[in-house]
């Protein structure tokens, strides 16, 4: 990074429509991380990893968090697709996956959404780090509120933003739009397509190796109701266990390292399948960055060390 703050965006970013292939990690901040652990471990994800961005996944609500957040990508290069966390507390969620944290009502969600507005309209690296914001995680499947109200949120949020030309989306399942009609609405109104690929959890599911059907049917989907919009799959993965709140859908889902790998495998063999979409391509990010984080998701365990070889390509 610069060793000034530029005074302007022109130029800053490269455009979406040149991303694919791999991403970053989704990166946990429920532990409410150090500054000198958020900038050790981007550090660790940008420079071991070759990772462009980290896309932030559960909540914190310390005064100053996302401040830290924000030094912590400056000062190792990474961009950010921030999130305004709608959910709360672990639920099993009876059809489409148990992965996910569900919405305790309330409007706590509110309060994040002010606070990171507020942040990113504020600290003037913010808008140089910050690639995006999501409203997530799930907010269409965990019933956080209608797809109307959802969509509205979006476009208003959309405005307060354009002054720092930050983007705005939701992050999805395929299912969360599909039991809703569709919520064509709310594809309508976000500026990209955050994805939820979490194949594991369908009743059809195997092992990494052979989960290329289920990806494909779910990105299918997208393709035929996104209108060209870029697309990435930013909750993205297969979990190397099971625990009370991951658990398959189907008879034949299995858990384990050897699938863990076989799946991001899988989508590094797909890269230029992901590469020709119409839009830019598909970019992924790995969910999640460590065990620590999520049990079972990490490419880390929970005792630091890397579960298997993952160097995924960055284009191709």
């Amino acid at each position: 990074m610069p060793s000034n703050v530029p005074d302007s965006l022109d130029n800053w970013w490269c455009p979406m429509d040149t991303e694919y292939a791999f991403m970053g990690f989704s990166y946990e901040v429920n532990a409410c991380q150090s500054p000198s652990q958020l900038n050790a471990e981007f550090a660790d994800i940008r420079n071991n990893f070759n990772s462009r961005y980290v896309r932030l996944y559960g909540g914190c609500d310390n005064d100053g968090f996302y401040d830290d957040i924000v030094d912590a990508a400056w000062n190792n290069s990474l961009g950010v697709h921030a999130l305004i966390w709608a959910c709360l507390v672990v639920s099993l969620l009876p059809l489409a996956h148990t992965l996910q944290f569900g919405f305790t009502g309330g409007n706590q969600w509110e309060t994040r959404r002010d606070s990171l507005i507020n942040t990113l309209t504020t600290n003037p690296k913010a808008k140089f780090v910050t690639r995006g914001v999501q409203f997530g995680s799930e907010p269409l499947y965990d019933n956080v509120l209608p797809h109307s109200e959802l969509a509205s949120q979006v476009i208003s949020a959309k405005a307060q933003l354009a002054g720092v030309q930050i983007p705005v989306t939701v992050s999805e399942l395929a299912y969360g739009y599909q039991e809703r009609g569709g919520a064509q609405d709310v594809l309508d109104a976000i500026d990209y397509i955050n994805i939820h690929m979490l194949p594991f959890f369908s009743s059809l599911a195997t092992t990494g190796a052979l989960a290329w059907p289920l990806v494909e049917t779910d990105m299918n989907w997208f393709i035929q109701h996104g209108n060209g919009k870029k697309m990435y799959f930013d909750e993205n993965g297969w979990p190397s266990v099971t625990s009370p709140s991951v658990q398959p859908n189907g008879p034949g889902a299995n858990a384990s390292v050897s699938s863990e790998q076989q799946y991001y495998q899988l989508l590094d063999n797909h890269c230029t399948d992901f590469k020709n979409v119409h839009g830019g391509g598909i970019g992924w990010f790995a969910h999640v960055y460590s065990d620590a984080q999520e049990l079972g998701y990490g490419i880390y365990d929970v005792n630091g060390a890397t579960k298997f070889n993952f160097r995924p390509r960055t284009s191709c």
